[in-house]
């Protein structure tokens, strides 16, 4: 004879309750590690960060790996080791966000809730963005300093080339480095130069924009590299179409809408960017992004819907570069207003759009770009003309930053 059930076996099982935390924060790249530094030195003990990932990058130096200036082993870390001491490391992926309920769910189907969150996750690589550049990278020609694994790879064909094309891309849309696209073209060109096979190489550099940067005075700069080097620069121009067995890519001018199959033999792509799938399609991605990015007050770095969430680094929707240097100043304000909210204050602090690119143009060359929202150059060494090609700026940039990354903004002491 069958026992029947009780009402608690009969009942469906209860989901298990969200974990808390008073400070969740989602990613543990560059923005997230440096808040959780920040918080903790503030003297937070609540602190969880979500982050799979093994593998720590220092992402900027890997324009240098695929110019033959850094080894790959420079870039990264342990993510073991820039997880700030009492932060509570959960190795798992973000897949869903809740603001109302204030909850954020795994792909493990685990659950957490917060008091304040941080959305710090970076961005997605779209490498169906561009038709038959997903199944052509990596092989056949074709690279992209943009994935650690590729970025010797572009240096391998840098240095076999002798003669033929070579085409560096940009897509339309913010991208994270906005000059790593045409700093590669200028450091093969270099290279070539130097080689004595610069004049057998045609190379083309084809960017979205109408300027080869938006800030007038580095633009200008930057017209005389390629001029050296002998760039044909396509402007208003990107990559729509990529077939690899044939070497073959289609350039498309949006100017007057002429597409044109250029064949290649070393092509360097840069692949569209966007929010990860998860934000783009949740309640946090502002209507005015395109790309999905994170809705943020672009000065307090809060969500305007609810002043809980915070957003910085490559996910929020800000109106200016997406850069490790931007991230380090955003950082203190976000902290600083996080802080201020737990205390029942006001977001006071102020972020003032200050973005950082280290133009590379040749070996031991670069310019330092340092700019505010308004586009008015904001620069760390007044005392410096860092509005042309110097020696000393590429070795900050080779070993100075690197190290100011590592031990300073990742410990929250810069």
């Amino acid at each position: 004879m069958t026992r029947p059930a009780t009402d608690a076996e009969s009942a469906p099982s209860a989901a298990p309750a969200p974990v808390h935390h008073q400070i969740l924060i989602v990613g543990g790249g560059t923005a997230g590690i440096t808040v959780a530094a920040r918080l903790r030195r503030a003297g937070l003990r609540d602190i969880a960060l979500l982050e799979p990932a093994e593998t720590h990058w220092y992402q900027p130096l890997w324009t240098l790996v695929g110019g033959g200036q850094a080894p790959l082993r420079a870039a990264l870390r342990p993510e073991a080791e820039v997880i700030p001491p009492g932060v509570r490391w959960l190795r798992e992926r973000a897949t869903a966000v809740d603001p109302v309920a204030r909850t954020v769910s795994t792909a493990t189907g685990r659950v957490f809730s917060y008091g304040r969150l941080v959305l710090a996750p970076g961005l997605s690589l779209d490498w169906d963005g561009v038709p038959g550049l997903a199944s052509a990278v990596g092989h056949d020609g074709v690279s992209s300093n943009y994935r650690a694994d590729l970025a010797p790879y572009t240096w391998e064909l840098i240095r076999r080339m002798r003669s033929g094309t070579a085409v560096f891309t940009m897509p339309s849309g913010p991208v994270k480095c906005g000059g790593a696209p045409q700093k590669i073209a200028y450091l093969a060109a270099d290279h070539w130069r130097k080689r004595g096979v610069l004049g057998n190489i045609r190379t083309i550099l084809a960017l979205p924009e109408p300027t080869l940067f938006k800030v007038p005075v580095f633009a200008r700069a930057l017209e005389q590299t390629a001029r050296r080097y002998g760039i044909e620069v396509r402007l208003q121009t990107e990559l729509t179409r990529l077939d690899g067995p044939e070497r073959a890519a289609v350039l498309t001018d949006h100017a007057t809408g002429r597409a044109e199959t250029v064949h290649y033999d070393l092509l360097h792509a840069v692949p569209p960017q966007r929010a990860p799938r998860w934000l783009a399609e949740g309640p946090l991605a502002d209507p005015g992004s395109p790309h999905g990015y994170v809705k943020t007050d672009p000065h307090t770095l809060q969500n305007p819907d609810f002043p809980e969430v915070f957003a910085l680094g490559d996910v929020a929707h800000l109106p200016t570069s997406k850069t490790g240097a931007a991230v380090r100043k955003q950082a203190p304000v976000l902290v600083t207003n996080l802080l201020a909210g737990l205390r029942g204050r006001p977001a006071t602090a102020r972020y003032d759009g200050y973005t950082s690119c280290p133009l590379v143009t040749a070996r031991h060359k670069m310019l330092l770009a340092e700019f505010d929202y308004d586009l008015r150059p904001a620069p760390s060494f007044p005392f410096l003309d860092t509005t042309r090609e110097r020696t000393d700026m590429w070795f900050l940039k080779r070993y100075g930053l690197p190290q100011l990354y590592f031990q300073g903004m990742l410990k929250g002491r810069a």
